[in-house]
């Protein structure tokens, strides 16, 4: 299987989901790429604390293009609509700094909390990738558990769509347990799957209440890519070391609970052979978790988290 290396520049970054955009590369299941990516504001360089303009890399012209700073399209040989691509997030190591702000600007959450008045609070952060800490300008460390915000394709409509909302087919997601050694399972919406990745977060909560992590560039990024065509999709599923995951996305967090337990339920079902879907939700209610990904984006995000050894009478399942 081959390596593909890609650096950030105008050939590699694009800033919108399109299923016309050209892919800047072409591989075969099983195929690896191996990247460095900007952090999702396209910076170059760690905020300035006095406000100044920091060096960036160029941005499209068209402002319903200047969304997360990704890498790609890529194509994969093979991909059809209605298979499954399955990403396997093999390293994530982030760069050597990454901001978060908070207030000073229009959004839902800092209206409820009466903060988009005033200047943002801003910490810059040093990460250190050896030891997995952050320390901001206040002396504050915190420790980090870097992965990417933004894995996914474009909807099948054909022009440009933006990059904030999670979508079916992956995107902003948002989901701080999609870490190393994680294998996200993506339905496929076009030929070729066309995926794209960026957005590098060294630390986020579950929820990203601030409206950003600890936003960074990505000095690595190691991703395999390979296809399930006997795995039907309605919304992604990942298998992480500790848990599989599944996902809803609404503008109604409450609908978005929904959706991630019916995957959930599906999931029960299909991976351990439950006898109903009604026996698989009783037994969810014993032993999965559900957590708030994101309440950041318009469409915010959901994901149910089922243990891997939740069953203790029954081996560990394959995974596909």
């Amino acid at each position: 299987m081959t390596v593909f290396t890609l650096t950030p520049g105008p050939d590699t970054l694009h800033g919108a989901f399109s299923p016309e955009r050209p892919p800047i590369l072409r591989l075969r299941p099983g195929d690896t790429v191996e990247a460095a990516t900007p952090d999702a504001a396209w910076g170059m360089e760690a905020p300035h604390l006095d406000g100044t303009p920091r060096r960036k890399h160029p941005m499209p012209e068209a402002e319903e293009q200047q969304g997360h700073a990704l890498i790609g399209p890529i194509w994969i040989e093979g991909a059809k609509p209605g298979m499954t691509l399955v990403v396997h997030i093999e390293d994530v190591t982030p760069g050597d700094f990454g901001f978060t702000f908070a207030g000073g600007f229009p959004h839902r959450i800092h209206a409820a909390l009466d903060m988009i008045e005033g200047e943002p609070e801003k910490l810059i952060w040093q990460l250190d990738a050896e030891r997995l800490i952050g320390v901001n300008q206040f002396g504050q460390q915190v420790r980090l558990r870097p992965f990417l915000g933004v894995m996914g394709m474009p909807p099948p409509e054909p022009g440009f769509h933006y990059t904030d909302p999670p979508r079916v087919w992956g995107g902003n997601l948002d989901c701080r347990d999609l870490v190393a050694g994680t294998r996200l399972y993506l339905p496929i919406p076009v030929e070729g799957a066309l995926f794209s990745f960026g957005d590098g977060h060294a630390a986020q909560g579950h929820g990203e209440v601030s409206v950003m992590a600890i936003e960074c560039p990505m000095a690595r990024v190691r991703l395999r890519f390979d296809l399930i065509d006997d795995m039907p999709l309605s919304a992604p599923r990942a298998w992480t070391p500790t848990s599989w995951l599944t996902f809803g996305f609404h503008e109604n967090l409450e609908q978005a609970v929904y959706q991630a337990l019916d995957g959930m339920v599906n999931l029960m079902v299909s991976q351990y052979g439950l006898a109903s879907r009604r026996q698989a939700l009783a037994l969810a209610s014993a032993v999965v978790d559900l957590h708030i990904t994101q309440i950041a984006n318009p469409t915010m995000g959901v994901h149910a988290a089922l243990p891997h050894d939740f069953l203790l009478n029954s081996a560990p399942q394959t995974i596909p």
